[in-house]
This record gives C-alpha cells, sequence and structure tokens, in this order.
C-alpha cells in the first residue's frame, strides 16, 4: 500500500499563502468584464453617446429649437452635420438634444424602479407571512393591467412632459425588479450569516441594507441594465404616436416620427436618430449580457 502514496513535504512559509488575489466581487467582475470585448465596445459607445449629448449641443452655433426657413430639409453638410428639418433647425443639435432627454428619462425611471423594486422586494421577503402574501397580491393586480395601457390612459389625463413621461414609466417598471430581488432573498434570508446577524439583535432594515441587498447586486445591476433600453424604447414609442415629447422639444421618439413622415424625399431626417436609438439599445444589450457573465458567481474560476 505504501507503494500507493508519496508522502508530500509542504515548506513552512507556503502555508498561508494565498495564491489568487485578493479581489472584491466588483473587482473581479470587471477583470471578467474586460475580456469580453464585445461588451467594453458597447460601454465604450455608450459613454461616447452620453458625452455627444452632454457636449454636442453646448458647443454648437445652432439651437435645438431654432428655426430658418431658408434652409428647411438641407442634406448634411459641413455646415450642417446631421441635415436640416421641416423647419430648418440643425438635426446635429436636435439628435444629440433629443438624445439628452431620452437617456435622462430613461435614468431617472430605472433609478425609481430600482430604488421601489429593491426596497419592495426586499421587506417583502424578509418579513414573509401574511405581509409577503399581500405584497405578492399587489403585485399581480399590477402584472394583470397591461403596462401600455397604464401609460397611455396616464399621459392622455397628464401634461405631455419629461416628467409625465417618468412617472408613467415608474408605475409598473419597479415590478419585475421586485420579484428578481424577492427570490434572491428569498435564498438567502435563512444562510447562517443572516440568522447570525438576527442573533447578535440587528434591525430588519440593517439586515436588508448591510447583509442582503449587497449580496443580491449582480440581478439589480444586470436588471437595471435592461430596464434603461426598455424605458428609452418606450419613450421613443409615446412620443411617435403623439402622446409623449411635443415639439418643439426634442426626444429620439420625436425625431423620429418626423423623419418617418417624409421618409420618400429626405431620408436623413429620420436615419441619424434612428441609428442613435438603434446603437443605444445593442449596446446596452449587449453590455448587460456581458454583466450577467461579468457579476455571475458561478463564472469564477
Amino acid at each position: 500500500m505504501d507503494e500507493l502514496f508519496v508522502r508530500v513535504y509542504v515548506d513552512e512559509s507556503e502555508k498561508e499563502h494565498i495564491a489568487h488575489p485578493n479581489l472584491t466581487a466588483f473587482e473581479e467582475g470587471w477583470l471578467r468584464l474586460k475580456k469580453n470585448k464585445a461588451a467594453v465596445a458597447s460601454l465604450f459607445t455608450l459613454i461616447a453617446i452620453g458625452l455627444l449629448a452632454l457636449l454636442a449641443p453646448v458647443f454648437s452655433a445652432y439651437s435645438y429649437k431654432e428655426t430658418n426657413y431658408d434652409i428647411i430639409y438641407q442634406i448634411p453638410s459641413a455646415a450642417h452635420l446631421f441635415g436640416t428639418d421641416q423647419f430648418g433647425r440643425d438635426l446635429w443639435v436636435r439628435t444629440w438634444m433629443g438624445t439628452r432627454i431620452s437617456l435622462l428619462i430613461a435614468f431617472v425611471a430605472a433609478f425609481l424602479d430600482l430604488t421601489v423594486g429593491v426596497v419592495y422586494g426586499a421587506v417583502s421577503a424578509l418579513i414573509g407571512g401574511k405581509v409577503d402574501a399581500v405584497m405578492q397580491r399587489f403585485i399581480e393586480i399590477l402584472v394583470g393591467i397591461p403596462h401600455l395601457i397604464i401609460v397611455i390612459l396616464l399621459m392622455m389625463i397628464m401634461p405631455a412632459g419629461i416628467w409625465t413621461i417618468v412617472v408613467a414609466l415608474s408605475i409598473t417598471g419597479w415590478v419585475n425588479m421586485a420579484r428578481l430581488v424577492r427570490a434572491e432573498i428569498l435564498k438567502l434570508k435563512n444562510q447562517e450569516f443572516v440568522l447570525a446577524a438576527r442573533v447578535l439583535g440587528t434591525s430588519t432594515p440593517r439586515i436588508i441594507w448591510k447583509h442582503l441587498i449587497p449580496n443580491t447586486v449582480g440581478v439589480i445591476v444586470i436588471n437595471a441594465m435592461f430596464t434603461i433600453p426598455s424605458a428609452i424604447f418606450t419613450e421613443a414609442f409615446l412620443s411617435f404616436i403623439g402622446i409623449g415629447m411635443q415639439e418643439p422639444k426634442a426626444s429620439l421618439g420625436v425625431l423620429i416620427n418626423n423623419g418617418y413622415q417624409v421618409l420618400r424625399n429626405f431620408p436623413h431626417v429620420l436615419i441619424f436618430p434612428a441609428i442613435v436609438i438603434v446603437l443605444i439599445m445593442v449596446c446596452f444589450s449587449i453590455l448587460g449580457d456581458g454583466l450577467r457573465d461579468a457579476l455571475d458567481p458561478r463564472m469564477r474560476k
């Protein structure tokens, strides 16, 4: 039997040595995300779009609502990079101003969805019992009503504007986040570190914010990344059918609606805002997929 085994000698200095670097979950996730070239390219594309949305209208010589009927429907040129529209307004400025407004609406709506959904799902899962049952029945009622119907009805009642769209998107947008957070916390609430915190007298709010939420941050971030393009698409759809943003304000939906009406004769009015919204939607989707893989603890080696 002794021939089957070989004695191993361990250097005393190596007993406490840790070969793997001591990284946080975010640092390790970032290292894995950097290996996904498509996700990194999407991230930098979104950063570039965001910078253009912030800076292009500021440093342009034209205003997004300035009209000039002598230059209506001009094709792209050195003076007007994206051409002009039916009122002679510079489409370069209007496209990036519309992108700014659409991103603002999407990020604010996503933040509200994240805040309400995380708190609602965490409280429902951690308290449990009758409270959880009542809270979940309320969610089922909201899910049973088509989201688009609620948004359209609210938009018809309230005056059109940025904050009206944000409120409309936030009414039921948090439901999916709440369900995901609740499912994750139900898996964590009976684990040892939560039970130890309870034994030590930790309050429920502190358990939620200090122990449970950090362990569900991967799911939260990923769902938020998919919420943003969904909000942009919904805003564009509402503006396209005429119940969202209104002229002379610009959003990607307003610009696409204007371009659609003159697509046969002046396609440049539609092409540029359409390219921007497609880039935003595709890049957020690819980045969301990359974050899902990067933050998944099962992907760790």
